[in-house]
């Protein structure tokens, strides 16, 4: 099977996530700053934990292949990813010494940690599939946001974010990652346990990404 195989055992799920009442808000220039900021709060202490499940994909890769797959993304975090969303947070009045002190809501735990859990309970493959919807979605998502005629460019205080995943570097580096994805799963048939057992993974990580969205939708400070 392949990643897409995926994204349609849950197309509910995947909708909610991809077209949740967030992003659409973001893209139209809608969505209150302070839900916006709380996001940006909440998205730099996932990038921390988003930063451990790459780490930890070299822990649990069997081949020196797996592992160098693994590694630039964990350096591209540390390095550079995780530095650009601290600048662009600085643009928006908020200091890496605010977001630091700053606590995990239940939904940034939640999902962070099923994230871990899977892979450490799992193997690569698993680990994976609940990294994917984070790798995979916010790059359909930007993409999505920048090809609707009905996305605000003009005057919007979101278009950097929109700019970003909708970007060709973030589009590039999600492709290869799907498609290394997709090797991953080339051997799995869906309808196997096992390829039953990914879905669910899948699946529970795509809710989690709805649930983080609502989360910042939410957000009351």
């Amino acid at each position: 099977m392949q990643y897409q195989d995926l994204i349609d055992a849950c197309q509910t799920e995947w909708q909610a996530y991809t077209q949740h009442d967030f992003v659409t808000q973001l893209a139209a220039g809608t969505l209150p700053e302070d839900r916006f900021l709380h996001y940006l709060k909440q998205d730099f202490l996932f990038l921390k934990q988003y930063a451990r499940a790459y780490a930890l994909a070299v822990y649990k890769a069997n081949s020196l292949a797996d592992m160098r797959q693994a590694l630039p993304t964990l350096n591209a975090l540390l390095s550079s990813e995780i530095s650009h969303h601290v600048s662009f947070c600085q643009d928006w009045g908020l200091s890496e010494t605010q977001m630091e002190q700053e606590r995990e809501d239940f939904g940034t735990l939640a999902y962070t940690r099923y994230v871990l859990d899977a892979g450490m309970s799992g193997n690569l493959v698993d680990l994976y599939a609940a990294l994917a919807p984070c790798a995979i979605g916010y790059a359909v998502i930007g993409q999505q946001i920048s090809l609707d005629s009905k996305t605000l460019w003009e005057n919007n205080p979101y278009r950097s974010w929109i700019e970003l995943y909708a970007g060709d570097d973030y589009q590039d580096h999600a492709k290869q990652g799907a498609q290394y994805f997709n090797t991953l799963l080339a051997n799995i048939d869906i309808d196997s346990e096992r390829g039953q057992q990914l879905v669910e993974v899948f699946s529970t990580a795509t809710r989690m990404e709805v649930a983080f969205w609502q989360q910042g939708l939410n957000a009351t400070n």
